[in-house]
């Protein structure tokens, strides 16, 4: 495949037309991952018919893992074809992989009309999706961080990270919205269909705008200056920055999955909050974040990386788990414990992709980003819940409390050794450039 760069500048217009077509899959994989999560025991129901429906609702949460453990390999193996063929390329295949499984969910017949291949095909569709979500991330920071001017990065970084807040918060404000108009028996009938046919759609109309993307000026400098190596001359010429990675998601996710799933958990658990409060709580500390995730990215542009690491790591490792502790003492703390502990995340996520970007160099960045972010990610957010769950039941918060202030400290030591090691030759470029003669580009260039 023969890619040419197009050497001038984009115009504003043009570049934030990119951006948001490149940050809107992040915002379609959270919200297709969220509400798979909030109507689970709907779908056990349909796919999963048992005489126990605990046991059914086990089996769509085992369905819900097999997307988590698929994450790791769509990481690894899309992070490679974006070093090889191109960003461009894994970006329209991981919208493809999202929203076909989203199309699967939504139009799957139930066990009763085909049996057994009712669960199959959708332990299929959660396996594209988890490839999907693995693959996503590498191709989306890697074609971001090499767009951006290099006074804008963290600003860019934290547009990518508001899409994920607004996600989340546009699946659980569709599935009340839903919920309040068609009650609760269509919701259990076919309703619940609706978000899973709406992200099959959105992801539809992305695979359009992302097919008229240009290619990264960087990927295509790179790739002319000889054919890209493969993962075992990552590990062989990289593997410091791969573990210095791996360690600073691990920190990362850790604090993210804290203030997202296990502080909203014990509440209802330990505390005995209603439901009702843990989720008006829950959706003002995410619409905090996105409010305040672009200043905050800003700043990070005019102070630099490391004096945000460092708010947000002292953050956690002193505010956070005295915040946390106070998280039981009703629906105000619990709030204020959460914009809290979102704050501080904010301040990282900021910053991380312009972390993650600089440390590998442009023929294997996304391999770089996606072999530690997907493997980390996976093991740290899956076992995380499970361990404050299982502590906290044990009369053993204080030791969760504990690992928080500890990997904090990890994610603080791993981000400043992360800057350390970014590249001097970090040349991400300011202008994307078109992937093909036969294709129209309509960013980065006049249309051809």
């Amino acid at each position: 495949m023969t890619t040419h760069a197009v050497p001038t500048a984009t115009t504003p217009r043009r570049r934030a037309r990119t951006v948001a077509t490149t940050v809107a899959g992040n915002f379609i994989e959270y919200f297709d991952w969220l509400i798979f999560g909030l109507y689970a025991p709907l779908i056990a129901q349909h796919f999963f018919p048992s005489a126990d429906p605990l046991t059914a609702l086990l089996a769509v949460f085992v369905a819900y893992a097999t997307g988590m453990l698929f994450r790791p390999l769509g990481g690894i193996l899309m992070g490679a074809l974006a070093d090889r063929q191109g960003r461009r390329l894994a970006l329209l295949l991981s919208i493809t992989l999202m929203g076909g499984g989203s199309l699967v969910i939504g139009l799957l017949p139930t066990y009763a009309a085909i049996g057994v291949a009712a669960p199959v095909l959708l332990f299929l569709a959660r396996a594209a999706q988890g490839l999907s979500a693995g693959g996503e991330w590498p191709a989306a920071v890697s074609y971001l961080m090499e767009l951006a001017p290099r006074s804008r990065r963290c600003l860019f970084g934290s547009i990518f990270a508001v899409s994920s807040a607004a996600g989340g918060l546009a699946a659980s404000a569709l599935g009340l919205a839903l919920s309040a108009t068609v009650g609760s028996q269509a919701m259990a009938d076919w309703a619940w269909r609706v978000p899973f046919l709406a992200g099959a759609a959105l992801s539809a109309v992305l695979l359009v705008l992302r097919r008229q993307l240009g290619e990264s000026e960087a990927f295509v400098r790179a790739r002319r200056s000889g054919p890209p190596p493969g993962l075992r001359r990552l590990w062989r010429d990289h593997k410091g920055a791969v573990v210095v990675a791996a360690l600073f998601v691990v920190g990362v996710t850790v604090q993210t999955t804290t203030w997202t799933t296990v502080a909203p958990a014990l509440a209802q658990s330990q505390a005995g909050m209603p439901a009702d409060a843990v989720y008006a709580a829950v959706t003002a500390a995410i619409a905090l974040s996105i409010v305040v995730l672009i200043p905050l990215g800003l700043l990070a542009d005019r102070v630099g990386v490391l004096p945000m690491l460092g708010v947000s790591v002292l953050g956690f490792a002193v505010a956070g788990p005295l915040a946390l502790n106070a998280a039981s003492g009703g629906t105000g703390r619990l709030v204020l414990c959460l914009c809290t502990g979102l704050f501080f995340m904010s301040c990282l996520t900021a910053v991380l992709p312009k972390i993650m970007a600089s440390m590998f160099p442009t023929h294997l960045r996304a391999s770089g980003i996606g072999l530690p972010h997907a493997v980390a990610s996976s093991l740290a957010g899956g076992l995380t819940p499970a361990l404050a769950t299982w502590l906290a039941g044990a009369g053993r918060l204080d030791w969760y409390l504990g690992l928080l202030t500890v990997t904090a400290l990890l994610a603080g030591a791993a981000g400043v050794r992360a800057v350390r090691r970014a590249r001097p030759d970090d040349e991400l470029p300011q202008t994307p450039a078109t992937p093909a003669p036969q294709d129209r580009v309509l960013v980065g260039s006049a249309r051809t």
